[in-house]
Order: structure tokens, then C-alpha cells, then sequence
């Protein structure tokens, strides 16, 4: 690039960035203008005991004007005058309390509440405004603790969201619309966390990131999200680590794995923490799948968040993490049945060798925020380090057999082998070794007006990326005993040329050693307004712009994001909402390294602009509250960087060849259908496709001008030929319609006994032949079909506590429910509760299928043997909370 276009685009970014901004503060006048009357209303927030309630929420009623309390639990909030308004206080602790004043203009009026959190509340949805404004899903964190699944991880919850696709049980990664694993930012406490880097399959992937015990909010995003967030394609999930108030803790063990989760605070709540440690063992799941062996899975993590208030403006924060997933595998046989009733065949494999990998990961983080008393601005300041070391070794000797069983009912041998097709073998060998660091230094910035709502974002990050890695990897095919080449051509035509006792036909062969270092610097700002029109209704517009430069393949980016919100003064409370932007995803080292092993640092940011309209809408049904979210999208692709699925394995062609669209709509709904619990179902109807430029092929005729069939026509000599342009084919996460649902219940009469229940469902996703050519990739697979359920019972409950975070009576948000008739809950290691579970998972016995093993014939003829997912299992579980 030359130092002129360079030049030209600072120019570009530096102009847009003015321009927002001028805009910013224009609106801002312009809002400001619109302000009537107002009076302060201030006051104290106080439990039973007298002590202070903090970051508790005071707001008035349908409007965006809110505070919190400080850490002595004082509060002061400018309101409307000379009109009834009403105040809500609300906590996780509380849940809603509400007082309705009346105040002139310019008076000041003192209101303390005291609040008793010893009370059992109903069920209560606190949702913030803002965040229902704009494409963001708050999700309720008690129901974590049922919905863990066969992966026994937090993303299960995920799993049944708005937009989301899953079809292996085995993993932990998920697409939203059409995109791929490596298009979803995860944050954690505003720190973006990374997944494996070689992972090829989902029983090596061990522990995700997040650790359900320490949680305290989840928000989700399935499109259309803000400026303030990353540049990724698809989708946000934005979780917060709790922050205790007393002392708590929890164990959890079962058939596949377990944990334990410490809290607690100083008296004076300046200093907190908490601690996880999860460990999981997964070889109780893997042994019901076809490839059977010795499998010795053990995956564990410790994660630790701490804070410290020195004062009451400063915060300090320091997150640490320590994984280690080591999977080993002895494979002995398999034995794997498919085809149809009329050509019904059986694989039979026996195995020699063995698989290890190896994923340390470390991760530490440190934030200091500075929030002026009174200013409503908050200042952070975020320092993060991250390194990966993986390994993955393997050499795996494979003989096969595959015969045709025999279909003949009045057969004595009916069900078992009656020919032989095909026999052969496989050699897979890999000694791949990666190091992964990335070292961050963040600022962001937040600044809110009380008296309209309105509130402003700012950040800027630098990043500094090292990644050594290095790959030997090959598979040598063998046929009937020889080690013969390919006679076909890459489009499957017999190739006139080839000589078959020449040479070793070694497939797949990367050879590759490749060191990395690089430097990505960005920025963001943006705003919401709100403004009300007396006789329609009430309007939200949040905008902003990101800035993204990456001095490896010096590319500048400006992503430019806007959503509006308009609330009509109806009877019934509907929101609609329109959202547009500019979603660049800078290339990752993964996206860098094609099908070789080698690197093309001048490979360009992948574009996604999006384009969505969504409705959200609270109603009552049976006296109970329910909520109804729906969102249409369409989204443009551009620079696209076409890759193959293998199981949870990515693999680039490292080109920006391919251009596409996805288009689709979404519903949920969620809300009580059993009284006291939430459950909640998702349908996602959606299409994706892609036009990779490169992607031509030619159609192959013989000298009697027939098309030739490769393993079926005899004349197999090629004399002409037809290109042919594919044009748009599906992309590899197509899949047409998803349905999800999570469903809870309990005997009225022994509400101690509860059961729920995890559905999946999900149309077939492309697949072909593994030539690497995508244009044959328009097979499907057949639908992922799952249930899970599980029942569950509450040994013990201590009747002092609260709610228990799993009882039917429990408040939608988890805190700190545990107190006495003094208000103060007993100290030291009291028990709140124990809980029993046993749990089926694929409670139907559907042998689901994540990817495909190719075989050939003695007539050349390539056969695609599933590979299946788990099967029927039992898991008994308890988890103890004090």
C-alpha cells in the first residue's frame, strides 16, 4: 500500500470520527432543549439490620432516568415535577419495591427505603431498558445450573438461544445464523477469551472458559450489536464474574466431573473474591460412541476473581485463569452401520497406535476503574495477558473392511455380512505444537446524563499478538494390501497419465513451520438518546463508529453502527427495533493458514453488513408474565474467506475468494408455562449461501460422448470436456430451520421435585467428499435430533435461606438471599441446600452424526461413513450449597 492511500484512509477515518462526534453533541443539544420542570429526590437504601443496600437500582417507572446506590447506599435522582411518577428500587437481593411521590419544580425531597431481603418473592424480571433497546438478550442465570447437558458447560444455555446453532453435543462451540465458531466474541468482565486453536474433534476440547459457578450476568447478542463491542461477523456473548457480599460456596460432582466455588467479602465489602475449580472427565460419554477404546479424558481449570475498593471512586479487579485439557486416546475397533434397506453396509475397523494432546492455557487480567462520586462517569482501565501451548500428536494405523449385509428376510445370515466390497488401510500421523500469546491494554470509558438517559461509550485498545507454530502432518492411504496413488484427477475422473507402482500416494501432507508477530490497534465511540413524543411514543437511538488497523496486512477498517427503538403508547407493552452496520473481522491466525500449512499475511478483513428488524413484546398469559422476541435479518457478505468443517475443526483457503449472503428469521418465547419457573422455546428459519470466483469445474466426456461417472462408466478415457461455474452453493453452517426448547416443571405438591428438559432439533448441514473442492459440499447430513431430561431433588433446604436458586420460588437473578429473621444469614459453612439429579441424555437413542469417514471400493467407488454422536446415557449428579 502506498504511503499516499495510506494517507487517505487516516484521512477517512479521522473524518468519520469527526463527524459522529459533531453529530454526538448536536443531538445533545438538541435533546437538551426538550427537558421540562424537574425536582431531586435523594434519600438512603437500608436492610432490616440497618445496613446499607449497594448497587441497588432507582429508577422512575417506563422511563430511562435511573441511579444506583453507592456503597452506603445513598442515591439522588433528578425526576419529573408537578406530576405523580412512580420510583422503583430494585436488587437481586430485594427483587422490586415501589413508591409513588409527587414533587414542584426545583424541590428536594430525602425518601429511605428500608427493604427486608429475608422475604420469598415471586418471581421477578428486572430487565434494563437499555438493553432491550438495542439487540441484546439478557439471559436469566439460574437456570445455569440445570442446563448443563453432556458437555457439563455453561455455552449449553446458550444452546437454545435466539439465532443459535448447535448439532454436537460432544463440543462447546455454537454458530449464530450461518456463521462459523471463529465469528463470536465471548467477553468476560471485558476481556475477550479465545478457544483451542487445534482442536479437531469435540471430545478434545475439555472445558470452555466460562465457569458457571462464578457468573452473575449473561447478555447475548444474535446481530445487529453495538459499536462498543469487537469486530466479529456473527454474534456477542458478554458475561460478568459475580461480585459477593458474603460468604458462600458450592460442590458439584457426577459421572462426568465436578466442581467447587468459593465466595466471600471483607465487613466492609471493600474486599471480595471468589473461586472455581472444575474438573471434567468425559470417558464415561465417549465410550458410547462407535470407536471403541481406551479413552483417558481429564480436563480441570482454576479461575479466580478478586476487587478491592480502597475508596469509594476506585475499583481494582484482577481475573486469573489456569486450564489444562490433556486427552488421550487408544482406539481398538469400530464397527459402523449405514446405507439404505436396499443397500444396507457395515465398516468394520481394527486400530493400532494412539492419540495424545495437550492444551495448557493461562490468562490473567487487571482492570482499575475510576468512578467520580456524583459524576456518573466511569473510567476503566483494563491490562491482559494470554498464552496457549498446544499439542497434538498422533499416529494411528486403521484396517478396514467394508461389506454389504445381507437384506433378504428369509436368510438365516439376514442382518450380517454376505459379501465383501472393499478392504484397505490408513496410516494418520501428526506432530503439530503451537504457542499462542496475546497481550492487551484497553481503555474504555462511559459517561451517563440522569436527567434524559442519554449516555455515551468511548474506548481504545492496543494488541500485540506471537504465535509460533508448527505442523508435520500426513495420512497415507493403502489399498487391498498396496500402497497405491490416486487414479483420479482432483475433479474424479480417471486420470490417462497417472502410474500407479511409482510412487507412495501420501494425502494430506502439511509441512509447515511458521512465527508470527503482530499489532492491531482500535478504537470506538458511540451514543444513546432517548426522547419522548407525547402523542406516539418513546424513541431510542444508540450509534457509533469502530476503528480497526492491523500493521500485518495494513488495513484499515470503519465500521460505522446504528439501532433505533420506538415504544408506542399502547395498552400493551411492544417495543420495535431496527438495526444497521459495518461488521469487519480482521483475519486470526487460524484464517491466515491454508489447507498447507502456509501463511498469507496479505489476506484482508471478511465484511458482514447487517441489516435487522426485531419486535419485543411483554405480556401476561394465564396471570403470568411472558416475553415474545422476533428479529429478521439479512446479511451481505464480502472478502469471504471460504473453509471446510471437519467435526469442530476450521480449515481455511486462506483467500478472500468468495462473496455471499444469510438471510432468515428468528422467534422466542419465554415466561412462566409452569408457575414460578422460566422455560422458553427458539425457531430459527434461515439460508446461506456463498460464490466462491475460483470454485469452476469441468464435466468429462469419452469418445461414445457419454458423461463420465467415476467407478461407473467402464470408458472411463476422457475426450471432451464442459466448464461449468457452480455459482452460489450452500455454506458450510446452512442450516435451514433449528428449533430448541427448555422446559421446566415440578409436583405442586412436592415443589422439592422438579424436571427439566433440553430439546434440539436442526435440519441437515452440507458435507461432501474430502477433495476440498466446496462446490461438491451439497450433500446434507441427516436432521440433529436430541433430547435431554433430567429430574431433580431437593435433599435439603435450610428454611432460614431464601429461595434456593433451583426452587420454583427463586428470584430471576441470583444474590445474596440468604438471611434470617434478624437479617443477617447465619455465619460459617451453614448448608443452604443439596440437590440430587439423574439425568438421560438422548433420551430417544438418535444416532446423530457430526462428520463422515471415506472409504473406496475395489472398484474405486467413495463411500461416506458417518461418524456418530453419542448414544443413551445415565448421569447422576449432586451439588451442595452453603
Amino acid at each position: 500500500m502506498t504511503i499516499k492511500k495510506r494517507r487517505n484512509r487516516i484521512h477517512y477515518l479521522l473524518s468519520a470520527i469527526g463527524f459522529w462526534i459533531l453529530f454526538f453533541f448536536q443531538a445533545q443539544s438538541l435533546f437538551c432543549q426538550q427537558q421540562t420542570g424537574t425536582a431531586v429526590l435523594f434519600g438512603q437504601v437500608t436492610d432490616q439490620s440497618n445496613q446499607p443496600v449497594a448497587e441497588a437500582r432507582v429508577s422512575v417507572a417506563n422511563t430511562k432516568k435511573f441511579t444506583t446506590t453507592n456503597e452506603k447506599g445513598e442515591y439522588e435522582l433528578t425526576v419529573p415535577a408537578d406530576t405523580t411518577i412512580t420510583i422503583e428500587y430494585s436488587h437481586v437481593s430485594f427483587g422490586l419495591r415501589i413508591k409513588t411521590v409527587k414533587l414542584a419544580a426545583g424541590k428536594r425531597e430525602k425518601a429511605d427505603i428500608l427493604v427486608d431481603a429475608s422475604k420469598t418473592l415471586d418471581t421477578v424480571t428486572i430487565e434494563d431498558n437499555f438493553s432491550r433497546s438495542n439487540f441484546i438478550q439478557p439471559i436469566s442465570i439460574k437456570d445455569i445450573y440445570v442446563q448443563t447437558g453432556a458437555s457439563q458447560d455453561f455455552n449449553t444455555i446458550i444452546f437454545t438461544q435466539l439465532g443459535v446453532q448447535q448439532s454436537n453435543e460432544l463440543s462447546s462451540v455454537y454458530s449464530v445464523r450461518g456463521g462459523n465458531f471463529d465469528e463470536n466474541l465471548v467477553y468476560v468482565n471485558d476481556i475477550e477469551v479465545y478457544r483451542p486453536f487445534l482442536t479437531h474433534s469435540g471430545q478434545q476440547e475439555g472445558l470452555s472458559f466460562v465457569n458457571s459457578d462464578m457468573v452473575s450476568s449473561i447478555n447475548f447478542s444474535s446481530g445487529g450489536f453495538e459499536a462498543r463491542y469487537g469486530d466479529k461477523m456473527s454474534s456477542v456473548l458478554d458475561i460478568r464474574y459475580n461480585k459477593p457480599r458474603e460468604f458462600a460456596g458450592s460442590v458439584s460432582g457426577g459421572l462426568l466431573g465436578g466442581s467447587v466455588h468459593l465466595e466471600g467479602a471483607s465487613s466492609d465489602k471493600r474486599f471480595t473474591y471468589i473461586l472455581g475449580i472444575r474438573e471434567k472427565s468425559n470417558s464415561y460419554l465417549l465410550k458410547s460412541l462407535d470407536t471403541k477404546g481406551e479413552y483417558k479424558p481429564l480436563f480441570y481449570d482454576i479461575q479466580s476473581y478478586i476487587t478491592f475498593n480502597p475508596t469509594n471512586e476506585w475499583e481494582h479487579g484482577l481475573l486469573i485463569n489456569v486450564a489444562r485439557n490433556k486427552y488421550r486416546m487408544i482406539p481398538q475397533t469400530r464397527k459402523s452401520s449405514f446405507g439404505t434397506v436396499n443397500q444396507a453396509l457395515q465398516l468394520s475397523v481394527y486400530f493400532d497406535g494412539q492419540e495424545i494432546d495437550d492444551y495448557q492455557t493461562l490468562m490473567g487480567a487487571y482492570t482499575s476503574t475510576y468512578r467520580p462520586y456524583g459524576k456518573d462517569l466511569s473510567l476503566t482501565f483494563i491490562t491482559s495477558a494470554f498464552n496457549t501451548s498446544e499439542s497434538e500428536t498422533f499416529d494411528i494405523l486403521g484396517q478396514y473392511s467394508l461389506d454389504e449385509l445381507e437384506n433378504d428376510f428369509g436368510k438365516d445370515n439376514f442382518g450380517q455380512s454376505a459379501f465383501n466390497i472393499g478392504t484397505g488401510g490408513f496410516l494418520n500421523h501428526a506432530r503439530n505444537y503451537l504457542d499462542a500469546s496475546v497481550y492487551n491494554f484497553e481503555h474504555k470509558g462511559n459517561k451517563l446524563w440522569k436527567d434524559d438517559g442519554r449516555q455515551l461509550w468511548w474506548g481504545a485498545k492496543y494488541q500485540h499478538e506471537i504465535i509460533n507454530d508448527k505442523l508435520s502432518e500426513w495420512t497415507l492411504v493403502d489399498s487391498a494390501g498396496y500402497s497405491l496413488p490416486n487414479p483420479y484427477d482432483s475433479a474424479g475422473y480417471i486420470n490417462p497419465n497417472a502410474q500407479p507402482y511409482e510412487y507412495l500416494d501420501v494425502n494430506e501432507v502439511i509441512k509447515s513451520k511458521n512465527d508470527l508477530s503482530s499489532n492491531r490497534y482500535s478504537g470506538y465511540v458511540q451514543q444513546a438518546w432517548n426522547w419522548d413524543s407525547k402523542d406516539t411514543g418513546e424513541f431510542t437511538l444508540t450509534a457509533g463508529v469502530r476503528g480497526n488497523y492491523w500493521d500485518l496486512n495494513k488495513q484499515l477498517l470503519v465500521s460505522p453502527r446504528a439501532t433505533l427503538s420506538y415504544k408506542p403508547k399502547w395498552k400493551r407493552d411492544v417495543l420495535f427495533k431496527a438495526s444497521s452496520g459495518y461488521y469487519y473481522q480482521p483475519p486470526f491466525y487460524r484464517e491466515l493458514r491454508d489447507l498447507h500449512g502456509n501463511l498469507h499475511t496479505d489476506l484482508k478483513a471478511q465484511r458482514s453488513i447487517h441489516y435487522v428488524l426485531g419486535t419485543d413484546i411483554n405480556y401476561k398469559a394465564w396471570g403470568r408474565p411472558f416475553k415474545f422476541v422476533s428479529e429478521i435479518y439479512y446479511k451481505q457478505f464480502d472478502n469471504l474467506i471460504p473453509y471446510e468443517v471437519d467435526n469442530v475443526r476450521l480449515r481455511y483457503y486462506a483467500a478472500n475468494s468468495a462473496k455471499g449472503y444469510a438471510t432468515g428469521v428468528d422467534f422466542k418465547v419465554n415466561g412462566e408455562f409452569v408457575k414460578g419457573i422460566d422455560s422458553w422455546a427458539s425457531l430459527s428459519i434461515m439460508k446461506t449461501m456463498e460464490d466462491i470466483k475460483t470454485d469452476y469445474y469441468y464435466i468429462y466426456k469419452n469418445s461414445d460422448g457419454d458423461t463420465i461417472i467415476p467407478g461407473y462408466t467402464s470408458n472411463s478415457i476422457p475426450t471432451d470436456s464442459i466448464r461449468v461455474e457452480p455459482g452460489y452453493i450452500p455454506r458450510p453452517m446452512d442450516q435451514r430451520v433449528t428449533f430448541s426448547l427448555f422446559f421446566q416443571d415440578y409436583l405442586p405438591k412436592l415443589p422439592r421435585c422438579k424436571m427439566h428438559m433440553n430439546l434440539l432439533f436442526g435440519t441437515g448441514l452440507p458435507f461432501g467428499p474430502p477433495s476440498f473442492e466446496r462446490y461438491k459440499d451439497i450433500l446434507r447430513m441427516p436432521p440433529y435430533r436430541r433430547v435431554d431430561i433430567g429430574f431433580s431433588y431437593e435433599i435439603l433446604k435450610n428454611k432460614s435461606d431464601a429461595a434456593s436458586p433451583l426452587s420454583p420460588l427463586s428470584v430471576s437473578e441470583t444474590g445474596n438471599q440468604g438471611t434470617g429473621e434478624s437479617g443477617k444469614r447465619k455465619k460459617g459453612w451453614g448448608l443452604k441446600s443439596i440437590w440430587f439429579s439423574l439425568e438421560v441424555y438422548n433420551l430417544l437413542a438418535v444416532n446423530n452424526v457430526v462428520s463422515y469417514f471415506w472409504v473406496r471400493d475395489v472398484n474405486g467407488r467413495q463411500y461416506a461413513v458417518p461418524n456418530y454422536l453419542s448414544n443413551r446415557l445415565l448421569n447422576a449428579r449432586i451439588m451442595v450449597k452453603f
